[in-house]
């Protein structure tokens, strides 16, 4: 018993002693070799529409900028029949928008879906085989 003992020490002393895990250093790149060029702000405005009936896309955006402040806004028809409008300012303070609803929400009172009864099916029936039963010789006896 002692020398069970004596080797179950010495395998859990010798597991503790393997070796450390490697390390390695991370990776460095340097500096480019150039200076990224640098542009100054553009002056833009775009404004583009959406109206398409069939899968009811209602929708528009448009934005504009001097280069310093950007001013915009865009429209958004929902689902309960109102229009979403957003009128918005980003400038060096932050963005502030300014959120406005047009008309009144619709909801339609709830309406049980039709309801159908379950098909009967009847059980699947399968002519006779065209081929005989196997027949099998018995094992001889022992």
């Amino acid at each position: 018993m002692k020398f069970f003992i004596l080797a179950a020490l010495i395998a859990i002393a010798s597991a503790n002693s393997g070796y450390p895990a490697p390390s390695y250093p991370a990776p460095g790149y340097p500096a480019p070799a150039y200076k990224p060029e640098s542009y100054p702000p553009q002056p833009y405005s775009f404004a583009w529409e959406v109206n398409d009936a069939p899968s009811y896309n209602n929708y528009a955006h448009s934005e504009s900028s001097d280069g310093k402040v950007t001013t915009g806004s865009y429209r958004v028809a929902l689902p309960d029949g109102r229009t979403q409008i957003v009128t918005y300012k980003a400038d060096s303070y932050g963005y502030v928008a300014d959120v406005k609803y047009e008309g009144q929400a619709k909801y339609p009172e709830y309406k049980p879906a039709a309801s159908y009864p379950a098909p009967a099916y009847k059980a699947p029936s399968y002519p006779a085989p065209a081929y005989p039963a196997p027949a099998y010789k018995a094992p001889a006896k022992y």
